[in-house]
């Protein structure tokens, strides 16, 4: 399984969307989860042109005012989609690995800067998870965290909150 997550940090066209293509073809991709697309929405058209076929299915969660936005795109032959929750910040896909049966759950995310709001989403996801049944689960995208200090090697913000990452590591 192969799975690419990426952050636009805004999708328009042309060069991210080919970029993307050549990725998925040279990769094998099986399952594209792009963050922060700043679209409100998607049709087949533009799903296709960013796949590189037909053969993908997808689902997003709209950006507001040009904030936020998340898609993911899969090939419909090695994942079987069976449900999609939708939250404001997050898109989970349940359903069937398709080459050893194994029910997956992916959980594409894009996380608030604020810790306000990460720790809103955070409950979300544990509620999420809990109420679920048993499985794999990959949560993957962009947390706007760090789980330590060294993570911190080329931002301009080298001090990062304790609080904030010992609240992403539980």
């Amino acid at each position: 399984m192969i799975i690419l997550s990426y952050n636009s940090r805004g999708l328009g066209r042309g060069i991210k969307w080919s970029a993307i293509r050549r990725t998925i073809s040279k990769y094998k991709v099986d399952i594209v989860c792009i963050q922060e697309t700043k679209k409100e929405c998607f049709n087949k058209e533009i799903c296709q042109a960013i796949w590189g076929d037909s053969s993908a299915s997808w689902d997003n969660v709209p950006s507001v005012q040009a904030a936020g936005g998340l898609l993911c795109l899969w090939n419909n032959a090695v994942y079987e989609v069976e449900r999609r929750v939708k939250g404001r910040y997050f898109l989970m896909l349940e359903g069937r690995w398709t080459t050893n049966n194994q029910r997956m759950f992916l959980v594409n995310v894009y996380a608030l800067c604020d810790l306000a709001g990460k720790r809103a989403l955070w409950e979300d996801l544990k509620q999420l998870r809990a109420s679920n049944s048993p499985g794999a689960w990959c949560f993957l995208g962009d947390f706007n965290s760090i789980r330590s200090q060294d993570e911190r090697v080329s931002s301009s913000n080298r001090i990062a909150d304790p609080l904030g990452i010992s609240e992403f590591n539980q």
